[in-house]
């Protein structure tokens, strides 16, 4: 039913993998499906920002993201894992889990989405982008 599966997680915030890797896991391997892990580093947002930051940041912080991630998956994923690729992507964090999860021709998008507040209501803001916007069917698994 599906063979490629997206999952989005944020790297320095253990409560947005920590309950949805084994889901998205057990998912790939029933499916048999690839499972692409995603990390957004977020862009600066207004380019009068960007001009307080040195001219090599954005590369090196794209480098340290990707290196977090590696160390993330080698830590985190069984032993024997297969078929997991962990992608970087840098920009708006909705509008890149939804780019790439039609580029990595996705047909699933396994999320995490913390407790909701009044101003969120359902879901996380950025969660409910990602439901709004996919083209994909979307799980969403609750952090507790």
């Amino acid at each position: 039913m599906y063979s490629n599966i997206l999952l989005p997680l944020d790297i320095n915030e253990e409560s947005s993998w920590k309950r949805v890797l084994p889901v998205a896991l057990d998912l790939a391997q029933h499916y048999k499906a690839n499972l692409h892990v995603v990390t957004v580093l977020p862009d600066y947002g207004k380019a009068f920002v960007g001009g307080f930051f040195a001219k090599e940041y954005e590369t090196k912080a794209l480098e340290k993201t990707r290196e977090a991630l590696e160390e993330l998956l080698d830590r985190e994923l069984p032993e024997g894992s297969q078929n997991v690729q962990g992608h970087i992507a840098h920009g708006t964090i909705y509008e890149e889990i939804n780019k790439a999860a039609d580029k990595l021709d996705c047909d699933l998008i396994v999320l995490s989405s913390h407790r909701p507040e009044l101003k969120d209501y359902l879901l996380g803001p950025n969660a409910a982008r990602v439901v709004r916007h996919a083209h994909q069917s979307v799980f969403v698994v609750r952090e507790d």
